[in-house]
């Protein structure tokens, strides 16, 4: 039996438009909506969730591959680094 790959990647956001907890929600939830809308992830907010300008993003996949794993998620780095409402402070990514 083969086994499988699960990717695990962790964004932290800084959104300088934001002024509040809500401000931050919606722009959050927007993101979370286009990478769910184009992309086979789990994604959700796990982290700074008391702080107004900054979130941390947890996403994650799972493929036979792990080149398919890899390239999903760059496709998505590379589409939260592309929203204009948010800008990317860092990034990793472990794969098990």
């Amino acid at each position: 039996m083969k086994g499988f790959t699960v990717g695990l990647c962790t964004v932290e956001l800084y959104i300088p438009q934001s002024h509040s907890l809500k401000e931050k929600r919606q722009v959050l939830r927007s993101i979370k909506a286009k990478i769910k809308n184009n992309f086979n992830v789990v994604i959700a907010e796990v982290g700074a969730q008391d702080r107004r300008q900054h979130a941390v993003l947890g996403v994650t996949t799972l493929a036979n591959d792990q080149s398919v794993v890899n390239s999903v998620l760059d496709k998505v780095l590379d589409r939260i680094a592309s929203c204009p409402e948010a800008e990317m402070i860092h990034h990793s990514l472990e794969l098990m």
